[in-house]
């Protein structure tokens, strides 16, 4: 999964006081830019004592900033207003920026706390600016002037943004209407940071603990060696611990023997957060829901998924749901021919129980050795993580783009494990600096991600400093750090994220990169996934980690061959979650505080898919992406986005595949373009149509090639 905090830390204003002495700490790293490489941040300076000091003087010089704009006696211009906005604010978008990185994937108790104090003052913030009568007024103005300001694209599209959201987040509200908006973001904020923290919590404490190795029986012995290291960590002797994945289904679950440690692991990852403890994240669900319902309401909206989608490729939850049933029909034939194949799989096995979600990973797998004769752990030795990065993601990015990268042990980073590499363009010029954060931690959140600890902007004359994580096992010390297929599909994945934020080429920082809507930022990362098996891609950096060997033509084949295997499973866990996160916001804010359990249950029997044997992805009460991370009512935009990669990878398949002429027309009419233009047009002027659902249905094997 993509996170862009730039607009967050330019529209943040402060109605707190300051602390005369954090503002008086003239030593702390956020009060000037960081003198390294692309003013990286100075992790070798920072503290954890350093964030809450640089907040409050971010927000404070922040503030002074706006009310200047705002009280500017000069007429509305589009650089005294529009651009002075966004020029100001950047100690607060230093530290904000650096924070939000540090804290999602390395946090601690300090960083919580920190997070807890911070976050309703910088919603405050956001409230004080987008609610200033007299900064509306200058944006007003300029807005209806736009015709005659004589506007570059770029300036044009920035004006029209600003206006949008100025009057989204309620510049045009009643002064009585303003007061609940500000309670209702207030307690929202409170609320999402205490579900994101209660989540932590529970991944780690829903760990799987065994007490005997026979119940990890199928598992390789790196694994169990993992296992035995994870428990030592925790002080378990003599035991061994699986942890959490973010997912409903876990990775142990395909090769472990054991039924009873099957069910006991996905048991753990479906009630992980619905122990009846302080880490039940159930009643924070319902009042966030409740919340979001009635500040829809406010502005004249049935629901939030309307008033969130009002800047979507989609537009409208109509739009995103006429989406999504298309998909349905195909998705349950194929669940229910496969549920059918497991079952007699079952039966041949000698099994005398009906197939259960802990089963379907594990039998799937028997079918795909016994149909394909292919076998996950015959893989993974030539998937070591390393050389897949540098032999296989830079590889590809380097035969589309020309890009080359150069490891850097000289720039500090905030965890041992962490690699940075600066990225040079196809002419040798400097491009901008990655960050890579592989490896899964109890105090990291769950998933894979990538934002910016530095924005592109020629305004503020700043090369973009990326980071990609993910939370893939770690291998036990002295071991290769051999990775799955779908961690190389994670790895090209946040990969073509990391593309896009490099790629950026705008002067103004609110349209650059990755600031984009939810169901356009997923289409570069999706796209990128299609690499990975690319046959030029993956004869470059599949390669046995013992002898270099390149992975034997017929294992590639088998890989190829399975390719369409269990996709009614892999497709419809994710068409049952984002059908999931769209029911919870469509609820009207006259609805009553719901019971999550059977809202949950009910809203996913309506959806006609088998989510008895194919669980969501994501339950309501481990949906990171909807309750925290800025995807409610916006968890579609991994399928639509799907639909427009796959349209396009079809584009590339038929005009030469992976070449120069053609990573560059990607790159220039897509990866570089930010929000400067609407999304529609920017596909169309790429392909010349408007995208086709049809070949990501043939890519998920729903439709034959002969049934386009």
């Amino acid at each position: 999964m993509a996170f862009n905090f730039r607009l967050a830390a330019v529209l943040a204003v402060s109605v707190f006081p300051l602390a005369t002495e954090a503002y008086a700490a003239s030593t702390n790293p956020f009060f000037s830019a960081s003198t390294l490489p692309y003013q990286a941040p100075r992790f070798d300076q920072i503290t954890d004592s350093d964030y809450a000091p640089a907040f409050e003087r971010g927000m404070a010089e922040h503030l002074r900033e706006i009310k200047a704009i705002a009280g500017n006696r000069a007429a509305p211009t589009f650089d005294n207003t529009i651009a002075a906005m966004e020029r100001a604010g950047q100690t607060l978008n230093r530290v904000q920026m650096t924070f939000y990185g540090v804290y999602q994937a390395n946090t601690d108790d300090t960083l919580d706390k920190v997070q807890s104090q911070e976050a309703p003052r910088l919603t405050a913030h956001e409230d004080e600016v987008y609610l200033n009568a007299k900064l509306f007024a200058r944006v007003k103005s300029l807005y209806d002037r736009r015709e005659k300001l004589n506007l570059t694209p770029e300036q044009a599209q920035l004006l029209d943004i600003y206006y949008q959201q100025f009057v989204h987040a309620g510049a045009q509200l009643s002064a009585t209407d303003k007061t609940k908006l500000r309670a209702i973001n207030t307690r929202l904020s409170n609320l999402e940071t205490q579900y994101e923290q209660k989540l932590i919590a529970s991944a780690k404490n829903g760990a799987l603990v065994v007490d005997s190795k026979k119940a990890l029986a199928g598992l390789d012995d790196n694994t169990i060696a993992s296992a035995a290291k994870a428990a030592q960590e925790r002080g378990l002797t003599g035991k061994w611990v699986i942890p959490l994945q973010n997912t409903t289904q876990q990775p142990a679950l395909s090769s472990l023997t054991d039924r009873e440690t099957r069910q006991a692991l996905f048991e753990q990852s479906w009630t992980r957060a619905e122990k009846g403890d302080e880490n039940d994240t159930r009643a924070t669900i319902a009042e966030l829901a409740e919340l979001r319902a009635q500040k829809a309401a406010l502005f004249g909206y049935p629901n939030f998924a309307a008033y969130t989608l009002y800047d979507q490729m989609a537009k409208t939850p109509e739009a995103a749901e006429n989406f999504m049933q298309q998909l349905v029909p195909a998705t349950v034939a194929e669940q229910k021919r496969e549920a059918e194949v497991l079952q007699k799989a079952i039966h041949k096995d000698g099994g005398k129980f009906d197939l259960k979600p802990w089963d379907w990973e594990h039998y799937s797998d028997k079918v795909r050795r016994a149909k394909y004769n292919l076998d996950q752990d015959e893989i993974k030795p030539y998937f070591e993580l390393k050389t897949v990065l540098t032999d296989g993601v830079f590889f590809a990015a380097n035969q589309l783009y020309g890009i080359t990268f150069q490891q850097r042990t000289d720039i500090p980073v905030y965890q041992p494990d962490v690699m940075v590499f600066e990225v040079h363009d196809k002419d040798g010029s400097p491009l901008g600096l990655m960050y890579f954060d592989y490896f899964k931690r109890d105090n990291k959140s769950g998933g894979a991600w990538m934002s910016n600890f530095v924005g592109q902007s020629k305004l503020l004359g700043t090369k973009p400093v990326i980071y990609n994580v993910a939370n893939f096992t770690k291998a036990a010390p002295g071991q290769p750090q051999l990775i799955t297929s779908d961690d190389v599909t994670t790895m090209f994945h946040e990969f073509g994220h990391a593309l896009h934020g490099l790629f950026a080429d705008q002067t103004y920082p609110s349209l650059s990169g990755t600031s984009v809507a939810r169901d356009f930022v997923e289409f570069p990362s999706q796209f990128n996934e299609n690499w990975a098996l690319d046959p030029k891609v993956l004869s470059h950096y599949a390669r046995h980690y013992k002898t270099g060997a390149p992975m034997p033509k017929a294992l590639v084949e088998k890989i190829r061959k399975a390719a369409h295997f269990n996709q009614g499973y892999a497709l419809g866990e994710i068409v049952a979650a984002a059908e999931l996160d769209m029911k919870w916001h469509s609820l009207p804010a006259t609805a009553p505080r719901q019971d999550v359990d059977k809202f949950e249950s009910d809203a996913l029997n309506s959806t006609g898919l088998d989510v008895a044997a194919v669980p969501p992805r994501y339950r309501s009460s481990y949906f990171l992406h909807i309750w925290s991370n800025g995807y409610s009512a916006g968890y579609y935009a991994y399928l639509w986005t799907e639909m427009l990669d796959q349209d396009v990878f079809s584009w590339f398949q038929e005009h030469g595949g992976l070449t120069r002429e053609n990573g560059q027309r990607f790159r220039d009419m897509i990866l570089s373009k930010g929000h400067t233009m609407d999304y529609g047009p920017m596909f169309r002027a790429f392909y010349g149509r408007d995208p086709d659902i049809t070949p990501m249905l043939v890519h998920r094997g729903l439709v034959s090639e002969q049934g386009k």
